[in-house]
């Protein structure tokens, strides 16, 4: 039986106070002095599970065709973090092998970390769970300021469309919460990938027009 699981989290993007002692503590749309915005994104995330049946080391075809139609079902998707539950001391890398191809299909690739779900994992059987996140901002737009009293003070909507950008576009919500670790190897190894494809790369256009021949007025 597929479940899910909704969680929702405040992304890190604090909204920090300035050193000066007359800004107030908790900040708000109607005492916002600063150039932070007090609209932020939230973090939703969803985990769908799905227990699966295994034969010693292997998973059964018609249970991978089980797993197949349920990523199909919840509408599987780039994004999607993809992590596998199993009993304690019955872990297999065979096991694992089988769901991952099932995953690649779906353009998604088996973490590690599996989160906490209700109940337990039983013998014989292992757990897929497929982690969703989304972005939103709460309560925008919002134009309920009637005009700006003072000239150091943001508006109520100020931030909105920002964030809401940010909350949409983003590729992973979650880099809203916890960010990336930096890898100076990483950039330059990607950045390489980028230069030495344009390089080798046969441009487009380099080859001759095919030949057509129309009959029939076709």
């Amino acid at each position: 039986m597929s479940r899910f699981i909704k969680l929702a989290a405040v992304s890190a993007l604090g909204l920090a106070v300035c050193g000066c002692s007359a800004q107030p503590r908790h900040l708000t749309a109607a005492n916002n002095t600063s150039l932070y915005s007090v609209h932020q994104p939230v973090v939703e995330h969803t985990n769908f599970v799905f227990d699966l049946r295994v034969e010693g080391d292997r998973v059964p075809e018609a249970e991978l065709e089980r797993l197949a139609a349920w990523f199909r079902s919840i509408g599987a998707r780039y994004g999607d973090r993809v992590t596998v539950d199993e009993p304690r001391g019955s872990e297999s890398a065979s096991v694992r092998g089988d769901l991952a191809r099932v995953a690649a299909d779906f353009g998604l690739l088996l973490g590690d970390g599996a989160p906490v779900t209700e109940g337990a994992v039983e013998a014989g059987t292992v757990r897929v769970i497929a982690s969703r996140s989304s972005a939103r901002v709460e309560g925008c737009p919002t134009w309920t300021d009637p005009g700006i009293e003072s000239p150091v003070r943001n508006s109520t909507n100020y931030g909105c469309a920002t964030n809401s950008n940010l909350a949409a576009m983003i590729a992973n919500p979650d880099d809203l919460v916890r960010g990336q670790d930096a890898s100076g190897r990483d950039t330059s190894v990607t950045a390489g990938r980028a230069i030495r494809t344009y390089r080798e790369r046969t441009p487009t256009g380099s080859q001759a027009l095919p030949a057509v021949t129309t009959r029939g007025g076709q």
